[in-house]
């Protein structure tokens, strides 16, 4: 009898310190990206109680992940907290200790966010500057942060009644109940686990009267203002590269990364999503780099095509390379062959856990072996090994001791589907909604989606669409709420209702933040008001934004 009473004791110790954990906020968020970094601290200068979920141990995503090579398209766009950031930024490299590998005046910004004299901001910036300057913005904000929490993607993971979610649930068996929660993660998991309709993948141009979307195997495209866009003629291979493991011989099969088959055709819709890959933080100091290491399994034929593509007549290095403050990079995909993984992450979006952990290290495998290969193998155009074999990783940036990070840019997943939906038409303002809570302004952006053997026997890589926007464009606040009827308390600022094109203008780190802060603003007004999202009067909200400075027009 004592054995079975410490065994039932045993069994209701586990249940209870697995399930027993129980914590109520007004506002729940879950992602600690950059867009979930500022609407925790909105939600805190509103006085709200707010709990920021993190499922890694790094806050700041991309944005403290490698990419402080900020995708803009025009500064004046951006206001409110995503400001305060990068004016935080400049705050933090106009202290001279914070110069640790060269001098501020040996530093230029090369790239797209030059700051001009008398700017009150700075717009480049190595992933640990951009991490202090966020624990600085928190610093001075009630927010409870928790790291390491995953959510529970099942029935079980979010508790829901009549439209509104009442509680989620952790894989550890925490849970967080709340008023209004944000779905703030780059895949969207919280969002699909609630039963809120998404898509993944492209849309055919069809669908909503788009030009870019879709399939887009051609040099070029005409946007639907007329415009030419830069596609299939950009970050591709040269003409001529050989397909097959043995040149010239189909029956010897394909190389790896290659689909059986054509692209599909122009304009169709698929659920494909466009490459991830690693920003890589790489320097050229001597004593704080790490040179790139050949990793396990390393395998010569993964890089055929990069040999082939040098050899057919490549003249360029396959990377942008921009310089980032203390002899450091943002290090950017470029050319056929290049950081991008194409076409190796389309089950990522739905993927379990650990499925997507196996995906995350591939890539990791693949970009380390191809700056190992670009860096020391003997096929590499000795110019180009000269280059490369100067840079490596940082030994002061990540965890890692390797140098490498953790967080795989991903520029697309899912994408939620509700009563609005940003397309190509909004972009180019030929319709334009009038419920903003912010503004994009970079081009519409699709890396490339998958690569195939084209008519003429030769490999192509296809989904890159470069496409200019005028000026800077409303973003809907029915973007980034669902339906009603499918949840009446969530907020989604990062994966927005949005096709693929409208998205890959969008999905730039300071929008996010932009959007972040916009969210928790009408979760705020919404507990206050005792409304469900899709009731709270615009007008309100909008005095509200403009009150916390975001740029609405």
């Amino acid at each position: 009898m004592k054995k079975i009473l410490i065994a039932i004791s045993i069994v209701l110790y586990t249940f209870l310190s697995q399930h027993a954990f129980s914590q109520s906020y007004d506002i729940v968020i879950y992602g600690g990206t950059s867009a979930g970094i500022a609407a925790a601290i909105q939600a805190s200068r509103m006085e709200k109680s707010v709990v920021l979920i993190e499922p890694s141990h790094r806050l700041g995503g991309l944005t403290t992940g490698g990419l402080g090579q900020t995708d803009i398209g025009n500064k004046q766009a951006i206001g409110g907290i995503s400001r305060e950031f990068y004016q935080g930024i400049k705050a933090y490299y106009d202290q001279p200790e914070n110069w640790n590998w060269q001098k501020k005046n040996e530093y230029m910004d090369s790239g797209q966010t030059r700051t001009k004299e008398g700017e009150d901001a700075m717009w480049t910036f190595e992933p640990s500057a951009a991490l202090k300057v966020y624990h600085q913005m928190l610093e001075d904000e009630k927010v409870d942060i928790v790291y390491g929490e995953r959510l529970l993607r099942t029935d079980d993971g979010v508790e829901k009644s009549n439209g509104k979610i009442q509680s989620i649930t952790m894989e550890s068996g925490k849970t967080f109940e709340g008023k209004m929660f944000m779905d703030a993660t780059y895949e969207g998991d919280l969002l699909a686990t609630a039963g809120v309709s998404y898509t993944v993948g492209r849309e055919s141009n069809d669908q909503y009267k788009e030009s870019l979307n879709g399939v887009q195997a051609n040099y070029w495209s005409v946007t639907l203002k007329g415009k030419a866009s830069r596609n299939a003629r950009n970050h591709n291979f040269v003409p001529g590269v050989d397909p097959y493991i043995e040149k010239g011989n189909p029956a010897s099969g394909l190389l790896p990364y290659i689909i059986e088959g054509g692209p599909g055709i122009d304009g169709s819709g698929d659920k494909k999503v466009q490459a991830y890959g690693f920003r890589m933080c790489l320097t050229d100091h001597p004593d704080n780099r790490i040179p790139f290491k050949k990793p396990e399994g390393y395998e010569e034929i993964n890089y055929e095509l990069l040999f082939r593509n040098f050899e057919a007549g490549e003249t360029q290095l396959p990377w942008i390379n921009s310089t980032m403050p203390n002899r450091k990079t943002d290090t950017n995909n470029r050319q056929g062959f290049s950081t991008d993984f194409v076409g190796q992450n389309h089950a990522y979006p739905e993927a379990s856990y650990e499925e997507r952990e196996k995906i995350v290290e591939a890539h990791r495998n693949y970009q380390q072996g191809l700056m190992w290969t670009l860096a020391n193998h003997p096929r590499i155009p000795e110019k180009v090994r000269n280059v490369y074999s100067q840079w490596g990783t940082t030994k002061d940036e990540f965890e890692n001791e390797d140098g490498w990070q953790n967080q795989l840019y991903i520029r697309e997943a899912r994408r939620m589907v509700s009563d609005l939906v940003m397309t190509q038409r909004h972009c180019e303002r030929l319709e334009v909604i009038e419920d903003a809570v912010g503004l994009a302004a970079y081009g519409m952006d699709s890396h490339n989606i998958q690569r195939y053997v084209d008519h003429n026997g030769y490999v192509q890589n296809e989904g890159n669409v470069e496409a200019h926007v005028d000026g800077p464009y409303p973003i809907s606040y029915r973007a980034i709420i669902p339906k009603k009827e499918e949840a009446n308390n969530l907020l989604v600022p990062v994966c927005v209702s949005a096709t693929h094109i409208a998205f890959g203008s969008i999905r730039m780190e300071p929008v996010f933040m932009v959007l972040g802060q916009s969210a928790a603003i009408a979760a705020s007004l919404a507990i206050d008001d005792n409304v469900a999202l899709q009731d709270l009067s615009y007008e309100k909200l909008k005095s509200e934004l403009l009150e916390n400075k975001q740029r609405l027009e």
